[in-house]
């Protein structure tokens, strides 16, 4: 809890010892502690050099704990300064960068990284670096990263940043796949499934994305995309396969099922057919005795449904998916 400011474990512990026995001896804090005096004596030499704890004046070799409201406050208050001025200088920086390139060159737009280490270490970064989504690509065989169970994950998720994660099916076989799925379920992430996921990848905040450039024997490697045309490619990608894939949610005992994949109803399907025949939104619902605003918003639905933005696109998604069937006469 401590280590924000400076504190290791055993520090934090001495001092938490030393708050609740008011004062100790080192001998009697070695044994509450289950630690060597040396130890112990270091851990409250540290303590001292934070203001944290003094030596006593009226008993030597007896150490007080000082006040936390006031210690812990003052190192605070310093903290807080501190991260201040490192992101004003990072604003600073930020901005020296952006007039230097106010048109970056095309290898400024990518970069490649190169090594197993490299690529896990990148990976995390960018997942520490975002700051309200990271949608994710999962193949059943990672090399590096899983993308679905690690630490960096975990600390995004609990600063509020939501994770979209579309996994092959694969994955649901694998035991350990099971277990992180059920994790990041757990944290209330959004998770689907397909058969195959065309690549992996993973996208920050729309604005970094990271793909592999290597496949199994070859040293792994990955390509960081920044804001680009190409970027843009990647998250219309994930936005596609994300439309297709099925939810993914836990059971009532835990286990992690499939939902059904959501499908128009009978009445949707009439719809469908008499606009496909060439009647207007008006004569469709003359015919099946709807409103006509009953019509226009079940078109809505079928339309945010496939993911399309016009009628023609949701014909033709119609016909791909088998909710009609082309008419063969004549």
């Amino acid at each position: 809890m401590l280590g924000a400011i400076g504190l290791d474990e055993r520090q934090e512990s001495a001092y938490r010892a030393l708050v609740a026995l008011g004062a100790a001896e080192v001998t009697d804090l070695a044994h509450r502690l289950a630690l060597p005096e040396p130890d112990t004596e270091r851990a409250l030499r540290r303590l001292e050099q934070h203001g944290l704890a003094a030596q006593s004046s009226a008993r030597t070799g007896r150490w007080v704990a000082a006040p936390p409201g006031v210690a812990l406050g003052a190192l605070l208050t310093q903290q807080r300064h501190e991260l201040d001025q490192a992101e004003l200088a990072a604003a600073l920086l930020a901005e020296e960068y952006r007039a230097e390139a106010a048109e970056p060159a095309v290898h400024d737009l990518v970069e490649v990284v190169t090594g197993a280490s490299a690529v896990a270490h990148r990976f995390v970064q960018l997942q520490l670096g975002a700051t309200e989504e990271v949608c994710a690509l999962v193949t059943g065989n990672p090399v590096v990263v899983s993308g679905t169970d690690n630490e960096a994950e975990e600390k995004a998720a609990t600063r509020g940043v939501t994770y979209r994660v579309v996994v092959e099916r694969e994955v649901l076989a694998m035991p350990s796949g099971i277990t992180e799925l059920s994790a990041a379920l757990g944290r209330d992430e959004q998770v689907r499934v397909v058969e195959r996921v065309p690549t992996k990848l993973v996208v920050a905040d729309r604005t970094l994305a990271m793909v592999p450039l290597t496949g199994r024997g070859a040293e792994p490697a990955a390509l960081v995309v920044h804001a680009s045309g190409l970027l843009e490619s990647l998250t219309g990608l994930f936005e596609a396969v994300w439309r297709d894939a099925l939810p993914i949610r836990l059971g009532a005992r835990g286990d992690v099922c499939e939902e059904a994949a959501p499908a128009p109803d009978a009445t949707d399907l009439e719809i469908l057919s008499l606009l496909l025949a060439g009647m207007t939104d008006a004569s469709a619902a003359k015919q099946l005795d709807l409103g006509l605003r009953t019509v226009q918003r079940r078109v809505k639905g079928l339309m945010d449904l496939t993911g399309v933005t016009t009628r023609l696109q949701l014909g033709w998604h119609a016909y791909a998916r088998g909710w009609v069937a082309r008419d063969l006469r004549g």
